[in-house]
């Protein structure tokens, strides 16, 4: 803390420079304290900067390459705190640039052709930019209608990260913008900005693009304004986007990317942090975009095409691993097609459910799954589609799981068969001298078991076909009972998660809030450390007292329990008797079992 003293305070060095009679702005730039100057609104600071003199030079700073030989400071530090003046968010000085159409040219032209467009300066610009639409929104807004080949520059550059980001909030796809100028954005739809940003995908084969084009047209599925969320909702807008991923000789990253676009159409919360989700479910403005019946339509048209991509005999590339060989990889591409399967059937639709049933894409990806037994993203998804399936209501779709896939059969041929296999017609093979690990599918097919148990109380063709199968209630009996007991985490004596016991499989927007520890149990347990001695302490004679108390009368909240958690030594010193490497930490309760 500094205290004031009259008389005594010391002169600013902004205010030392500013005394002079022949400074010049590289000298306040070359000051530190001219940004703290600036936010604390110095009079003659701010005055100073806000001429239309100083304004260009600052700007000249952040859209103009300096050459190779010149100063370090003049290449890093004048470029920085020009645009850190700018984000100041001083009214005197945005008022100036945003007044002065020759001022706006000179922002502007870094986005011409000719211009060199290096990462460091457009982020700085894509700083500027952001802040006038925050605090200029209107007169920001007027210029860039009046100069329409701003947008086409911006989309030309999207595959520069700041340019995207810039991009996104210019078409509305940002809450902040969005909420009070929603009116103004009909006209991004009347120069077919959309068009534009998916035409990247067919005139560039930067990968970069790709996912900047893909991550923009996201943004509008999730927070659009509504002639954007009608367009890219139509069934010609997906029809072009497959056109472009299936166009000849095209990058593996075009389809990735378009496919990430459908998936965000189909479900728009997928993408989305937990926490935008938390923020955007208190704004009362914007449109989530949802996949009508036609825009489905239009993804099955190309459907045929997707499925032939997941052929992985035609492939000869080897990719050697730590535990053998993958003959071929799975791939990206393939993997995001499996996902893209796993989203169309998450949303109920009968259509999409029969035609994929039709082309055979459920028994394809149910096959991947056991060909390649180490990649987990893929098991992931299949998993979600084999329980789409199961907890479908249409009996047709349950019952092509079961019968003609045979799903039941091949978690009890995996299970027989668990370690990996040395067949050189397999898709993945063990090293040859070494002995084959397990798969790496276990998990998931014993909650796909454990969710095949759980349905056939509640669905009469899933609990008629296990019981016909005498080799499954084999292994349940024999196996899956004993291991669903041995890894049953709830009946452990040692505090883990319990907030999760009732979650679902796919958890929503106030999942990031859950705590991850069970209190209860932790503070048994610390109740048990100080009883034995465990955990030493000088007051543990009164620790003992309070022990005998009724367990009704010991309350433990969450952040009580945090802090004498966070508190405990974690056996660093093995003669100490910590709490976590007690014998009866991890004892399993066979009372609860």
């Amino acid at each position: 803390m500094f205290w004031h003293v009259p008389g005594l305070s010391a002169a600013s060095p902004v205010d030392t420079i500013l005394d002079k009679e022949n400074f010049k702005l590289e000298d306040l730039l070359d000051e530190d304290e001219i940004i703290q100057e600036c936010k604390a609104l110095n009079t003659r600071l701010i005055n100073f900067l806000r001429d239309k003199v100083q304004v260009e030079l600052l700007l000249r700073y952040i859209v103009e390459e300096t050459p190779d030989d010149a100063e370090k400071k003049r290449i890093f530090r004048f470029p920085f705190i020009a645009c850190e003046i700018f984000i100041c968010e001083v009214d005197v000085i945005l008022k100036t640039l945003v007044e002065d159409e020759d001022l706006m040219n000179l922002l502007f032209s870094f986005l011409k052709p000719d211009h060199p467009h290096g990462t460091l300066l457009a982020g700085y610009f894509g700083k500027v930019v952001i802040c006038l639409m925050m605090r200029k929104t209107l007169p920001l807004m007027n210029y860039v209608k009046s100069h329409p080949e701003i947008v086409s520059q911006l989309v030309d550059l999207i595959g520069i990260t700041s340019i995207m980001e810039v991009l996104i909030r210019l078409i509305g796809a940002d809450e902040t913008m969005y909420s009070s100028y929603a009116d103004s954005m009909q006209w991004l739809d009347d120069i077919q900005v959309l068009e534009m940003i998916v035409d990247k995908f067919s005139s560039s084969d930067s990968a970069e693009v790709h996912a900047n084009a893909a991550e923009i047209l996201c943004a509008v599925t999730r927070y659009a304004p509504p002639a954007l969320a009608t367009k890219i909702s139509s069934p010609s807008f997906v029809g072009r986007l497959f056109h472009h991923a299936f166009e000849d000789s095209r990058p593996k990253s075009v389809l990735v990317h378009s496919l990430s676009v459908c998936i965000s159409l189909l479900d728009p919360k997928r993408l989305v942090s937990a926490s935008y989700q938390a923020f955007r479910s208190q704004l009362s403005h914007g449109t989530l975009v949802t996949a009508s019946p036609e825009t489905v339509n239009g993804m099955l048209d190309s459907l045929g095409d997707l499925l032939k991509l997941l052929d992985v005999s035609s492939a000869e590339n080897i990719l050697p691993t730590t535990y053998g060989s993958l003959q071929p990889p799975l791939g990206k591409h393939r993997l995001k097609i499996v996902e893209f399967i796993s989203v169309l059937l998450s949303i109920g639709s009968e259509v999409a459910e029969m035609r994929l049933i039709d082309l055979g894409a459920i028994k394809h990806v149910i096959n991947l799954f056991f060909e390649y037994p180490f990649n987990n993203f893929l098991h992931h998804h299949v998993e979600n589609i084999i329980v789409s399936c199961l907890e479908s209501k249409q009996d047709h779709l349950i019952a092509h799981v079961l019968d003609e896939c045979e799903l039941v059969t091949r978690i009890l041929e995996a299970e027989k068969n668990s370690a990996l296999s040395i067949d050189l017609t397999k898709r993945t093979l063990s090293s040859e001298g070494r002995t084959p690990p397990r798969v790496g599918f276990v998990g998931h097919i014993t909650r796909i078991a454990n969710k095949l148990i759980q349905l056939a109380n509640s669905n009469s063709t899933i609990q008629s076909h296990l019981q016909q199968n005498s080799g499954w209630t084999e292994w349940h009996a024999s196996i899956l009972t004993k291991r669903n007991a041995v890894e049953n985490v709830y009946q452990w004596a040692c505090g883990r998660p319990t907030s999760m016991q009732d979650r679902g499989r796919d958890s929503d927007d106030e999942d990031f809030r859950d705590r991850d520890y069970d209190v209860a149990a932790l503070a048994s347990n610390l109740s048990q450390a100080f009883k034995y001695g465990i955990y030493p302490s000088e007051d543990v004679d009164e620790a003992q007292a309070s022990q005998e108390r009724d367990d009704e009368d010991v309350y433990f909240d969450d952040e009580a329990a945090e802090v004498v958690i966070n508190s405990l030594r974690l056996g660093d010193d093995p003669d100490s008797g910590s709490l976590f490497t007690n014998s009866n930490w991890f004892a399993f309760d066979e009372d609860k079992a």
